[in-house]
């Protein structure tokens, strides 16, 4: 196993830590440091850095002795001054005492090897450096604490207790099958709620991860711009009184009430003879077809014409909430008087004054319905999980006709829950799982 290194912070701060680990953690650290930070383990000390007779830096230098550390191995950090020089002539010396350059996500691929995290846990690591919100960063940390690990094993437990009772029923029929038999749905049932249970607060959890899409669309000049403009705080989209400013969707993130909701600004939608502008349209559309909620806003300051009507008519089959803009101005028309807004949410807003942009982002909780205590917000472990109670469904299938298969499909369940903890999984799953991860981490 080779002694890796990588820096762990952001290159050009005022401290910069490179990470180390490895069996040669010893010898690289002599090398740099005449301090014996062995017989001092997890203590920050302070320690000249030299190599072929040259000072590098006056620096901070921590030990962790396997296996308490975070890989699991022989580790140390150096806390460097974050200059570039000083950052290269102590990555040369690095390589030069025989440590290596660390790939993505290595230091945690290790950790997960030497049994210091499982796989989910892994995984949340990366979770949690990328969250951009409160509820993102919570549910992450959970994963890490390993709470998702905790659900899993539970539904482990309940599968391998009734594969055990199938097989004591298959090897002594006369002494316990027609007990095991007899209480096998009922086992089989169980095992399926709490999967269930599991896939269903995924599915609400993974905006969390992944964040709520909401995209606005409109003719031109509705005011999508100035509305995404007025939830930034600032002037991000340009806003002219000329229609087709829009050419392109423009994506934009904004936490709301801890949840991550990325706002898509689109190009004006109308018939037009302007390639660029048509291709926004089509974009605008595509847009549209993948969101998790779709904003229609319509002029509240000008008479409804066809690119409104007809924006009404093609979004009816979507998840939508109807958007009164310019809520400021004279109302040129009012929702009683609309016929295909029967039935439909409808929220005043305005852009200027900021009226009705509470009531927008109320709505925009009430549809992504946020999980406060989220323990699922990855789709691989949804997916799973899915696989999992596909198997214990084929269990509940063969029942009593035939326990030999019952016993298959139970394994076969246990399959599915072991790739979300790393117990069964493919190592390529593994490498491509850390692939996504930042170097140093």
């Amino acid at each position: 196993m080779d002694t890796i290194f990588a820096l762990a912070t952001p290159a050009g701060g005022a401290i910069a830590i490179m990470r180390v680990s490895g069996p040669g953690c010893v010898g690289v650290l002599a090398g740099l440091t005449a301090i014996e930070c062995k017989a001092r383990p997890r203590q920050l000390l302070r320690a000249a850095l030299a190599y072929g007779g040259h000072r590098l830096d006056d620096a901070m230098v921590v030990y962790f002795p396997a296996p308490g550390s975070y890989t699991g191995e022989d580790m140390f950090e150096l806390h460097c001054h974050g200059g570039v020089a000083v950052l290269q002539a102590v990555h040369n010396a690095l390589l030069a005492l025989g440590a290596k350059p660390a790939a993505p996500g290595e230091f945690t691929k290790r950790a997960f090897l030497n049994g210091k995290l499982d796989l989910s846990q892994a995984e949340a690591v990366m979770d949690l450096i990328g969250a951009q919100a409160r509820l993102s960063a919570r549910a992450a940390l959970r994963q890490m604490q390993g709470k998702l690990s905790e659900a899993v094993r539970a539904v482990e437990a309940h599968v391998i207790g009734t594969l055990g009772a199938i097989n004591a029923a298959i090897d002594y029929p006369d002494e316990v099958g027609e007990e095991v038999y007899a209480d096998l749905s009922c086992r089989l049932s169980c095992a399926a709620g709490m999967l269930s249970a599991l896939i269903e607060q995924g599915y609400r959890a993974r905006v969390l991860r992944d964040g709520f899409r909401v995209v606005l669309l409109g003719a031109p000049n509705a005011g999508k711009s100035s509305l995404l403009n007025a939830l930034l705080g600032r002037r991000r989209a340009i806003v002219t009184a000329s229609p087709g400013t829009t050419r392109d969707t423009l994506d934009e993130l904004i936490p709301i009430s801890g949840m991550p909701v990325m706002f898509t600004d689109t190009a004006g939608i109308r018939q037009t003879d302007d390639e660029a502008e048509r291709e926004g349209v089509t974009r605008a559309w595509a847009a549209a077809q993948n969101a998790d909620l779709v904003f229609v806003l319509l002029d509240g300051a000008a008479k409804p014409d066809e690119n409104g009507r007809a924006l009404l008519r093609d979004t009816a089959g979507m998840r939508r909430v109807v958007l009164c803009t310019k809520a400021d101005m004279p109302a040129a028309w009012l929702v009683a008087d609309m016929p295909a807004l029967a039935g439909e949410k409808v929220v005043c807003v305005s852009a200027i004054t900021g009226e009705g942009l509470d009531a927008l982002l109320k709505t925009i909780l009430e549809y992504a319905a946020p999980v406060e205590d989220a323990l699922i917000t990855n789709q691989r472990h949804i997916s799973a999980l899915e696989n999992a109670l596909g198997a214990i469904e084929n269990a509940r299938a063969h029942g009593q006709t035939d326990p030999d298969c019952v016993g298959t499909d139970l394994r076969d369940a246990l399959s599915a829950l072991g790739a979300i903890t790393g117990n069964d999984v493919d190592e390529s799953v593994i490498d491509h799982i850390f692939e996504r991860f930042c170097v140093g981490k």
